[in-house]
């Protein structure tokens, strides 16, 4: 019995992981960006300040420090998921499951 992840063809597991790397990096930096100005009033100062609406608006130091650890590791989470999937793509059985009517070239009978 094979598992549903054996079923998928090898390059596709290959492609579909690099996708999900991709994500995980995007969150990654996404979330970096959003939080590293938060970041900074924490070590610095005793009160943090959100200025993406334009204006200064009071925030919580630990709820923005807690929302930025919850980013990073569902990014964290999307890259390590993501090179497993390679990893098992890589893996595969790539030629060993190729019937003789479906390889191309010249036949030899």
């Amino acid at each position: 019995m094979h598992s549903k992840i054996t079923a998928v063809s090898d390059i596709r597991l290959i492609m579909v992981g690099s996708v999900i790397i991709f994500a995980g990096f995007y969150i990654a930096g996404m979330a970096g960006s959003q939080y590293s100005q938060i970041s900074i009033q924490t070590s610095q100062f005793d009160e943090c300040y959100d200025y993406s609406s334009g204006n200064a608006v009071h925030v919580s130091c630990v709820q923005k420090e807690h929302d930025a650890l919850l980013y990073l590791s569902l990014a964290l989470g999307l890259i390590g998921m993501g090179a497993y999937i390679i990893f098992r793509g890589i893996k595969g059985r790539w030629d060993q499951n190729v019937k003789s009517g479906e390889m191309l070239g010249p036949k030899h009978d």
